[in-house]
């Protein structure tokens, strides 16, 4: 079927079944097309709290439909694609957690959304790379456990004085920047400001102008007075950007700057979703109280 006619199903079918589509930044372009709201973590984290539908299509991966069916129970929340996980987040267990907590009984745990219900449920506030400076400087404690993204996690050490325990998680997507990009991108385009993800390698941190969550990187390359610029973070933002500013200039700085999960979300896959009310994500509800409080804790902290 074209997309054309996929996506006129979709509409009809949202429409039948007061439904609502959540796209992050990272899915394919004809998915975000059809998507009501397209953005990060925090923002696709808001508009499940706020949204008025019986349904939400999550078109992301599994900690994100998670995270709706986490602070929504009323909702059906479905993801398109069972399988389509986050590697960070399984880097990560319950158990793994338990054991880093006795060695630092004295610290409070700062959870990345990036991460299972379960580990939630562990942690007394999630974060997301938006407001994680914010969350950690609102916790009384003195010393922290970050979790999983070691690299997120030493971006935040730079702006509190707290002791800050990093776990050794990372984003596969990030970490595949290297050094070698930006210095022959630098090279290539040297008028050209770098707005770098907070996850990727402190290396390469070292070289931005700019270091913000995706929807950050966005609005700076809206607002700012420069024309060009890299883009250190998952490639498909460029697309993004570039509709977004035809008339400025867009360099990925990577292309093994991709995520393969967010990849595997398809117009189909989104119709089936609607069409079938497959698959849907439950958290039980022990684990989903637990987990909510932390969520909670994190949203009113806010943060852009």
């Amino acid at each position: 079927m074209e997309d054309r006619l996929i996506a006129k199903e979709i509409k009809k079918l949202k429409k039948e079944k007061n439904a609502i589509i959540l796209a992050h930044f990272y899915t394919r372009t004809e998915v975000r097309k059809i998507a009501d709201f397209v953005g990060d973590s925090l923002s696709l984290c808001r508009k499940a709290v706020n949204s008025k539908a019986d349904v939400i299509v999550f078109a992301g991966v599994h900690f994100m439909a998670e995270s709706a069916s986490i602070i929504s129970p009323e909702k059906s929340v479905l993801l398109p694609i069972p399988d389509a996980g986050c590697p960070m987040a399984d880097m990560v267990s319950v158990e793994a957690l338990r054991k880093e907590k006795e060695k630092h009984p004295d610290a409070a745990v700062v959870c990345y959304v990036n991460s299972s219900a379960a580990v939630k449920a562990e942690s007394d506030i999630c974060c997301t790379s938006s407001n994680a400076v914010n969350v950690v400087n609102s916790i009384e404690n003195r010393e922290i456990i970050f979790t999983p993204d070691k690299n997120l996690g030493a971006f935040v050490s730079l702006h509190t004085d707290k002791k800050i325990h990093l776990w050794p998680g990372f984003c596969h997507v990030h970490e595949n920047i290297g050094e070698e990009d930006i210095k022959e991108l630098k090279n290539l385009h040297p008028e050209a400001e770098l707005l770098a993800h907070p996850e990727c390698r402190p290396e390469v941190l070292s070289f931005a102008d700019h270091i913000l969550s995706t929807s950050g990187i966005v609005k700076e390359a809206g607002k700012s007075g420069a024309t060009e610029f890299i883009i250190g973070t998952e490639k498909e933002i460029v697309r993004n950007l570039k509709r977004k500013y035809p008339d400025k200039k867009f360099y990925p700085v990577s292309k093994k700057a991709v995520c393969y999960n967010m990849k595997k979300v398809s117009l189909e896959s989104v119709l089936n979703s609607l069409r079938n009310m497959e698959y849907e994500v439950q958290v039980p509800e022990d684990v989903r109280l637990k987990a909510k409080k932390a969520l909670g804790r994190m949203l009113a902290v806010g943060g852009t």
